[in-house]
């Protein structure tokens, strides 16, 4: 059954230089953080982290599983999409430590752009529109028919989806400045326009992308290829939800938390004022 489909290894340049410039400049930030910041190491689940997002990106991007996608099935191109979106965007940015980071930052422009490009709004904005336009019809007929443009798309659903999990994730304190129930906000709404996306796929009850080649033994309709990719696509949504309910516990420890120094200070106080009177009181 799986030799009907192609094992034709893609020529992908796009993903190459992506994949290879993000490893360069980890590595020289990770030189240069612990040189510079000796005091904060970087824990070895990082470096693991961020190598296995980039060996599973390779795997995706690199290999005749893009091709499959490409042209075979939508459901693998959709799987494709999904685990780089809520699998490898976020181990890279959690393989990445505050001190690696920073080292990277001063190069000149890169803290302004890195500002600009991570504020919630902007983040979610470039991540929705990019997916959503790319999956229009004629733009994904246009991606499917030239190699290049369909590596230029997948590589530009990764970078974005880096960025749009920066607000919830990222590990710079002062590039990520949301309080917990505006990040749960933001996990709520960004991603509802996918989800709807997904929806459409599922219940359109037509094939929008008409020229998959699906291999005649799977038997498989058109639309019920879409469906399935329809259906793996509301995976981040249920992703969204899982980040939001540790959100909601650390709300409430941080108002307890608060409350609780609100009462010790307000005891102080007290002990202090009946410590007042009864000096004043023996006068």
């Amino acid at each position: 059954m799986f030799n009907d489909l192609s094992l034709t290894w893609p020529w992908n340049p796009v993903a190459q230089v992506f994949l290879l410039l993000l490893c360069l400049l980890y590595l020289v930030g990770l030189w240069q953080a612990r040189r510079r910041y000796p005091h904060e190491p970087v824990k070895p689940w990082r470096v693991t982290g961020f190598f296995s997002a980039i060996a599973l990106s390779a795997f995706l991007l690199l290999t005749p599983v893009e091709t499959i996608a490409r042209t075979q099935l939508f459901s693998v191109h959709m799987a494709q999409a999904v685990l780089l979106m809520t699998v490898c965007a976020p181990l890279m940015i959690g393989g990445c430590p505050a001190a690696l980071l920073r080292t990277l930052l001063e190069i000149p422009g890169i803290r302004e752009i890195t500002r600009l490009l991570t504020r919630p709004l902007i983040a979610s904005l470039l991540f929705n529109l990019t997916f959503l336009l790319w999956h229009t019809p004629r733009l994904f007929d246009m991606a499917q028919r030239n190699e290049m443009l369909y590596h230029t798309m997948m590589v530009s659903i990764l970078a974005t989806s880096l960025l749009n999990w920066w607000p919830l994730i990222g590990t710079l304190p002062e590039l990520r400045r949301m309080s917990y129930p505006m990040q749960m906000l933001y996990a709520f709404f960004d991603g509802q326009p996918v989800d709807i996306f997904a929806l459409v796929l599922v219940f359109t009850g037509v094939s929008l992308y008409p020229h998959y080649v699906i291999p005649p033994q799977w038997e498989l309709p058109l639309f019920s290829d879409q469906a399935v990719g329809g259906a793996l696509l509301l995976i981040p949504g249920l992703v969204d939800l899982l980040v939001m309910s540790p959100l909601f516990f650390l709300w409430l420890g941080q108002i307890e938390k608060h409350t609780r120094l609100a009462d010790e200070r307000r005891q102080a106080e007290m002990e202090a004022e009946e410590e007042y009177e009864d000096e004043y009181e023996i006068q």
